[in-house]
């Protein structure tokens, strides 16, 4: 337990902006060395996800592709157009572009690129930047229900259901669309008084060109999901494929370097992923996992989902969302993927509650404070109060009603 609250401790704070793996990895070997963890069991965690830091390793440098090649600078240019200065609407176009974004080149896109696009269109249009940073930040994490490359969570809670890839896509759409929703009434509601102040409308001749092949390259990237994961392969394949096909373009013409794609994939954030399954499956083995097993509802019943997502939530905000997900995967799966898909539905929307509740919180707090923005923490936590458990109860209901239709 102390390695892990020093592991997660160290990962919140990044004292000097040192790497989470700095402590990740001593703390993961120090477990296997006093017998915490064996070495077998610990070899077996990393077997177990290895599939699932490869799948992020490629995420990662294809939203970098992606990034290079101007989408961003393309969806910037399109929502100051789009907006026409008008508060709420950017706010509309925001959520619709967070929610795509998070949902297809997963949250630390939308924390680390779209997030200072956002901020430079407000400033263009002259309104209000808070509600929409907020937005960004609040999609990362809510946002990411939809596909199993949304979220590191959703790849480790895919792995571990057995479902197929549009089968996932197909259960969690409607908790996806109902907790944006939910964020969205809300926030019109909270930020009544920001969306009020108008804005002047852009017109930009010059407008970044939309890097169509790049588009069509990512939607051909999801397709090869779905059809790899139909076939029984692994979809960090397709994965590989798109990041291929745009890493030898942007080498080709000199847009980007071997060693730049290579501090895309960042390798000491996938080090403190592995050391953290370690340290975390050593927490749980000794003690930790018989402690929760009794808290985690039974069966698949309305209340048993609601009872799964809500311990999954108040856990994300105590030990973070990836622990979380870690500990309780375990115990949810003799209830099957229902059960893994209430506890995802925790970890995903529990965050918003408090910064800790998720790392990308925490980069989304340092993207704003280089942009001398820092939010307030008094606000995150009323706003977070006013959708959390509103979106997760119309996450949980909507989940419900998707395992009654599609069957599950």
């Amino acid at each position: 337990m102390a390695a892990l609250v020093v592991v997660l401790g160290w990962a919140v704070w990044r004292p000097r902006g040192l790497p989470e793996a700095v402590v990740a990895v001593p703390a993961a070997l120090l477990v296997i060395a006093t017998g915490a963890i064996s070495a077998h069991d610990a070899g077996e965690q990393a077997r177990r996800l290895g599939p699932v830091i490869g799948f992020l390793a490629a995420v990662l440098v294809l939203a970098q592709l992606c990034d290079d090649d101007g989408l961003f600078r393309a969806c910037g240019a399109w929502l100051a157009r789009a907006a026409a200065g008008r508060p709420q609407r950017l706010l509309a176009l925001v959520f619709a572009v967070a929610a795509v974004t998070t949902a297809v080149l997963s949250l630390d896109a939308t924390v680390v690129l779209l997030t200072p696009v956002v901020f430079a269109t407000a400033a263009r249009l002259e309104v209000r930047a808070r509600p929409h940073l907020y937005a960004c930040t609040h999609l990362s994490n809510s946002g990411s229900l939809l596909l199993p490359v949304s979220n590191l969570t959703n790849l480790l809670a895919f792995a571990a259901s057995g479902l197929s890839f549009g089968r996932f896509a197909g259960l969690m759409a409607l908790p996806w669309l109902g907790v944006i929703g939910t964020e969205y009434v809300v926030f019109r509601r909270f930020f009544a008084a920001d969306l009020a102040v108008g804005g002047q409308p852009v017109q930009d001749a010059g407008a970044p060109e939309v890097p169509v092949f790049t588009l069509a390259v990512v939607a051909a990237t999801l397709a090869g999901f779905v059809l790899a994961s139909a076939a029984g392969v692994n979809p960090a394949w397709a994965a590989l494929a798109g990041v291929a096909v745009l890493g030898a373009r942007a080498l080709a013409q000199r847009r980007t370097s071997v060693p730049a794609l290579a501090r895309a994939a960042d390798a000491p954030f996938l080090l403190f992923v592995l050391s953290l399954g370690i340290v975390v499956q050593a927490v749980t083995g000794n003690g930790l996992g018989s402690a929760l097993r009794p808290l985690v509802p039974a069966g698949t019943s309305l209340p048993a989902l609601f009872g799964v997502a809500a311990l999954a939530a108040a856990l994300a905000n105590v030990i973070n969302n990836l622990p979380a997900v870690l500990i309780l995967l375990p115990l949810a799966a003799p209830a099957g993927p229902a059960a893994i898909l209430a506890v995802l539905l925790g970890v995903n929307i529990g965050p918003n509650l408090t910064y800790t509740g998720s790392l990308a919180t925490l980069l989304w707090r340092r993207v704003l404070r280089q942009h001398g923005s820092g939010p307030s923490l008094r606000e995150f936590t009323r706003l977070g109060l006013l959708t959390v458990p509103a979106g997760l109860a119309i996450a949980v209901l909507a989940l419900w009603a998707a395992l009654h239709v599609l069957g599950g």
